[in-house]
């Protein structure tokens, strides 16, 4: 019969991998860490250099060969992690999960024979390769209690968001009524695009009112907008500093990759499951 320790070992290099790949409480985790961090520096050096038509010329066949160096290494860092994880559809479809795709993935259709119209398009997907540089925020120490903060304020930042379009919906109509096609709001979603501009202080300057009431309301629109934009980071700030509270563990657990538990923590406070 078989003893515990021998029926626990075909998963104990699998708890190993993932201490070292999700975890950074540990000498080889660290190490992990620091090497992906530089790798991923590297790759998106190499997406924005390919992206200068003079060295992309010049340099076409060194940037091409790092170009599939840094996927091979993010593919198998992919499938290291996918293999580590009890959850792996959950793991692959989390933000994290869909980031590591996205890492690897362009490189890979441009492999694909898409004939001369569809060239360019494989070219440009070639740019993508940029949206590594997300990958930099799992060495972020507060991004899981960024991440949380926005997700706790999910329904107050909604009903922000609800009065805002109501606003500009409101300001663009009458806009349209008091300056018209003569003025250059030539129909309502033409007044609420100048709504939008104006109230998160962009500005663009392509449409303007020119009668005194319209500069009356537009001047109203834009001290509200200054005061308008400061609630969604009121919001947030206020849910972050309740997650601030005290220090927080380097921990994923394996079952749904959760981050952010608390130094002493035994089970993972988002499934239950054993850290």
């Amino acid at each position: 019969m078989d003893s515990p320790a021998h029926r626990r070992s075909p998963d104990s290099w699998r708890e190993r991998l993932h201490t070292v790949i999700f975890e950074a409480d540990t000498a080889t985790g660290k190490a992990f860490d620091v090497l992906l961090l530089i790798a991923i520096l590297a790759s998106v050096a190499v997406a924005v250099i390919d992206s200068v038509p003079t060295l992309a010329v010049e340099q076409h066949e060194t940037l091409e060969i790092l170009d599939w160096v840094f996927t091979a290494l993010f593919t198998l860092e992919y499938l290291l992690r996918l293999i580590c994880v009890r959850r792996k559809l959950g793991y692959a479809l989390s933000a994290f999960g869909i980031i590591d795709l996205l890492a690897v993935v362009p490189t890979y259709l441009t492999l694909l024979e898409l004939g001369f119209h569809g060239g360019g398009i494989v070219r440009t997907l070639r740019l993508l390769r940029v949206f590594r540089i997300f990958k930099l925020a799992q060495f972020m120490g507060e991004a899981t209690s960024l991440r949380q903060s926005i997700h706790a304020s999910r329904a107050k930042i909604t009903v922000f968001l609800t009065f805002v379009l109501i606003l500009v919906c409101i300001v663009g109509s009458l806009m349209f009524v008091i300056e018209g096609p003569s003025h250059g709001f030539h129909s309502i979603p033409e007044g609420i695009y100048w709504a939008v501009v104006t109230v998160t202080t962009v500005g663009y300057g392509d449409i303007s009112p020119e009668t005194p009431l319209g500069k009356a309301l537009a001047a109203l629109v834009m001290v509200l907008g200054y005061s308008v934009l400061v609630i969604p980071g009121g919001i947030i700030s206020a849910e972050w500093s309740k997650r601030r509270d005290g220090p927080v563990s380097t921990q994923s657990c394996r079952d749904c990759s959760a981050e952010g538990h608390d130094i002493d923590a035994l089970h993972c406070k988002f499934c239950g499951a054993r850290l």
